[in-house]
């Protein structure tokens, strides 16, 4: 229901008392006549501002033609006021710049007032100052008058009211009638870095690496020269196995693959293959006897893969026609036949490719279990972070928030990463900080980064700071989510609720009066945050137990929650 003012008290009572201002004895007879209203009554915080529309009804016959009134909106907070634009109203015979009121004629009055939101006015009344001013009386010049009650100001108010300090400031909020009470912020509850998004990262508690070496034979043997087990390669293999054998976070698999050359018959590669398979896995054993490593061995018939790969790295003339041959044959005879063919290339083909294809294949792969999440944690919290890699200081980050801004701001400066600086502006931003969060932002655009993540975390960042005009830039481009927010931001809720889910889907369907909804969608939500959106959502349904219950619980798990609500308007009913 609309706040109804009756003009009356705000403007004619007030006249009555003027001594000499008889041009306002005539207004002052009929208290009744002129109707003010405000919308809304509780005021509303909408992208930065508080705004409210006021109206007023003058009938015919009211206004003194020799009067002129000034009527200021101003909010009232602890220690302060603002106000708004003046509105000056004037009869027909009084010279003034205001709006005309014509004797004769009925009018109509709209006001569309705003603020700009301070802190401060949390905690607010938004009251009309009264001004008068008579051409023929004594009030020669606009005089403040006490709106409740039609009294000019006393002496000792009159040097209040000099001064400017804040004694003047609570002498015109004693004198200013009441149009609206509280101020709603909920808008500010919105979460927004709730929804920004992490840039993923590569790492793997279990990483696999693979280490090869070939032990070649002659064409169709199965017997190992000394000279094959004593390459370079081999003892490279032999190597690693050995460097990893003390290793508790590696575990080692040794396989031994046999192979022929696609030239020949099929059948007799295939017998060959795997005679090639047995002898390569019994040196392998002899190689690896102190190891007490398992060694599986197996046959893999004639080498195409391996044949393909050494064409394509080739020097080999026509390479282009024997790769397309074996694109065009899948059996191994017709591939054989048709490359014999190019006589031009044969010969090479048996100079530089075959004779590495002849033989057992010695493969290692090796699977390396990283450090645990507790692990990391504890070289985060002794100052050893640096010994983490990229790829593990962004994992912990995620998994465990509590050692998340170290790990990033470490990962950042080391590795100079646009991943980890995106990271750092999602933890600052959830810590408030968003001049930090944005700065953050900043290098990991220098840094190289053009993902969408950073695009939409850049639009949520400054909704977060109110910079709604700065955040459309980047939300047009945005995810559906972080463009719902972004008409939150701006009041359009109907808009943005189609889009939103949880806890800011609640905020914007609170504010669009759908409560119900509200309540469904935070229904497994059991964050403080949501405790005590359910009392908001308990106290607008009239359930003052339901809502001091829910406030409890909300201050339970987050006590500064309780310096929140001693001032929200929301939680009015409540004190």
């Amino acid at each position: 229901m609309k706040n109804v003012l009756r003009l009356a008290v705000v403007l004619s009572v007030a006249m009555v008392t003027l001594s000499g201002c008889n041009c306002f004895k005539k207004m002052a007879k009929e208290p009744e006549a002129v109707k003010v209203a405000c919308t809304p009554e509780v005021l509303v915080l909408n992208n930065g501002i508080i705004s409210a529309d006021i109206t007023a009804e003058i009938p015919a016959k009211y206004f003194n033609k020799k009067a002129a009134v000034k009527v200021t909106p101003v909010i009232f907070f602890e220690g302060g006021m603002v106000a708004g634009e003046t509105l000056l109203l004037q009869g027909e015979k009084i010279a003034e710049n205001g709006i005309e009121v014509k004797n004769g004629e009925n009018m109509a009055i709209n006001r569309h007032v705003e603020f700009a939101y301070q802190p401060e006015m949390e905690n607010c009344e938004l009251k009309l100052l009264v001004e008068v001013k008579c051409k023929s009386g004594k009030c020669k010049e606009f005089t403040l008058v006490n709106a409740n009650n039609g009294e000019m100001l006393t002496e000792e108010q009159l040097a209040v009211l000099a001064k400017n300090d804040a004694a003047t400031v609570a002498l015109k909020s004693e004198c200013g009638r009441k149009v609206a009470v509280g101020l709603n912020v909920l808008q500010k509850d919105i979460d927004f870095a709730s929804a920004m998004a992490t840039e993923q990262n590569n790492y793997k508690n279990v990483t696999t690496s693979v280490v090869t070496a070939d032990l070649v034979y002659k064409i169709n043997s199965s017997v190992l020269s000394k000279k094959a087990t004593e390459t370079e390669e081999v003892a490279a293999l032999k190597e690693s196995v050995e460097g990893y054998l003390n290793n508790d976070r590696a575990a080692q698999s040794v396989y031994v693959k046999g192979y022929a050359s696609p030239d020949g018959p099929e059948k007799f590669n295939d017998k060959l293959s795997d005679k090639r398979s047995q002898s390569g896995l019994k040196a392998v054993q002899e190689l690896l006897a102190e190891t007490g490593l398992n060694i599986d061995a197996a046959a893999y018939g004639e080498d195409w893969d391996g044949f393909k790969a050494a064409v394509a790295a080739s020097d080999i003339q026509d390479k282009d026609l024997i790769l397309q041959v074996l694109s065009m044959y899948t059996s191994s005879a017709e591939r054989e036949k048709e490359i014999k063919n190019l006589a031009s290339v044969f010969g090479a083909l048996k100079t530089d490719v075959l004779p590495q294809l002849r033989r057992a294949q010695i493969v290692n792969t090796i699977d390396l279990t990283g450090k645990t999440d507790a692990e990391m944690v504890a070289l985060i919290k002794e100052g050893r972070a640096s010994e983490l890699n990229l790829e593990e200081l962004l994992h912990i980050a995620e998994a465990q928030p509590e050692v998340a801004e170290v790990a990033l701001k470490t990962a950042a400066e080391t590795y100079n990463d646009a991943r980890a600086y995106n990271n750092l502006a999602i933890t600052l931003a959830k810590q408030g900080d968003f001049d930090g969060a944005l700065k953050a932002l900043d290098k990991a655009a220098k840094a190289g980064s053009k993902s969408e993540e950073l695009n939409d975390n850049y639009a949520l960042v400054y909704l977060a700071m109110g910079e709604t005009d700065k955040a459309a830039a980047y939300a047009q481009g945005a995810n559906a989510e972080v463009q719902a927010l972004a008409a939150a931001a701006k009041g359009e809720y109907a808009a943005a609720s189609k889009n939103l889910e949880g806890y800011n889907a609640a905020i914007v369907q609170v504010q669009e009066g759908n409560l119900a909804a509200a309540k469904n969608s935070i229904a497994n939500d059991e964050s403080a945050k949501a405790d005590y959106l359910r009392a908001v959502i308990a106290a607008k349904e009239g359930n003052v137990e339901a809502a001091k219950a829910a406030l409890q619980t909300a201050i339970s798990k987050d006590a500064s929650l309780a310096k929140k609500a001693a001032k929200d308007v929301n939680l009015a009913a409540l004190r």
